[in-house]
């Protein structure tokens, strides 16, 4: 099987910051004080912007108000819902279309009255070899409702590195595939754009090397001293790498810039620059 390389001329949108907002985050499987508030922190999240529906006295569903409630309280612009199966309430049969519809119909016009988006995270089943349609927990009509559907996996030969491949989208045409790094060290860095599709995705073949992945191993490389600037921007040009990407794997690595006299030198932050000679 070819292995997925980066496509050529790959977008790069999703680097792109926006505007900080609140979102409402709820999880029926994680425990919020010792799990999802040390990841957070741990990412350096603004945690007063993620919210949580108190559920102590009764448990939250798909359809309830106080989802729309908190939303125009808060000014609330994204819902997670994790996973989506433990919010359909106790009395929906998730393997039944007639009773998945009219929910996903209210929650969709929730989300068109208040502009919030909502994201609804889903396991997959075990039956492999299956198309990704028919891969996921309950009723297909999840999966029909939704307008953009992700699938999040890992690839058997990368086990540190995860890919969001688009598997279904109605409003526009499907993304590139996306791969991003979990480092207990370094946390979450996305690693660029990919070639992997969701068939691979789910059956763990394939390897994947993206532009900013190609740029790190280069820097590593290039940087086993402090390296004069205008040799780290020629080795990106010959790699095709943008300026943008170079500037990612730059900080995912944690290289510095340095001037000494007239000139501008990388280095990796654990090194010095005493020994060079300008």
């Amino acid at each position: 099987m070819k292995n997925p390389l980066l496509s050529e001329g790959a977008r790069t949108e999703y680097e792109t910051s926006a505007e900080p907002m609140s979102a409402i985050y709820q999880t029926a499987e994680d425990g919020l004080a010792d799990t999802i508030r040390p990841r957070l922190d741990s990412f350096g999240a603004d945690c007063s912007r993620v919210l949580v529906i108190d559920e102590s006295r009764k448990e939250l569903t798909l359809s309830d108000e106080r989802l729309e409630a908190a939303v125009r309280e808060t000014g609330a612009r994204l819902i997670v819902l994790d996973p989506l199966q433990a919010y359909l309430g106790s009395d929906v049969d998730m393997h039944r279309a007639n009773e998945i519809r009219p929910i996903f119909k209210r929650l969709c016009a929730m989300a068109e009255r208040t502009d919030c988006a909502v994201i609804l995270i889903g396991h997959m089943n075990k039956m492999q070899g299956q198309k990704a349609s028919y891969r996921g927990l309950g009723s297909i009509d999840f999966r029909a409702a939704a307008r953009s559907v992700l699938v999040v996996g890992r690839l058997k030969e990368e086990p540190h590195i995860r890919i969001v491949a688009h598997d279904k989208s109605s409003l526009a045409p499907e993304g590139a595939s996306i791969a991003f790094e979990l480092d207990p060290d370094t946390g979450f860095q996305w690693k660029g754009c990919c070639d992997t599709t969701v068939e691979q995705l789910l059956s763990g073949s394939g390897t994947v090397q993206t532009k900013t992945m190609l740029m790190e191993d280069a820097l590593r490389e290039l940087l086993t001293q402090p390296t004069p600037a205008e040799e780290v921007q020629k080795r990106a040009s010959e790699l095709g790498v943008s300026q943008r990407t170079l500037m990612i794997a730059k900080k995912n690595l944690g290289a510095v810039s340095e001037k000494q006299g007239d000139r501008w030198y990388w280095r990796l932050s654990n090194q010095g620059c005493k020994d060079v000679t300008v």
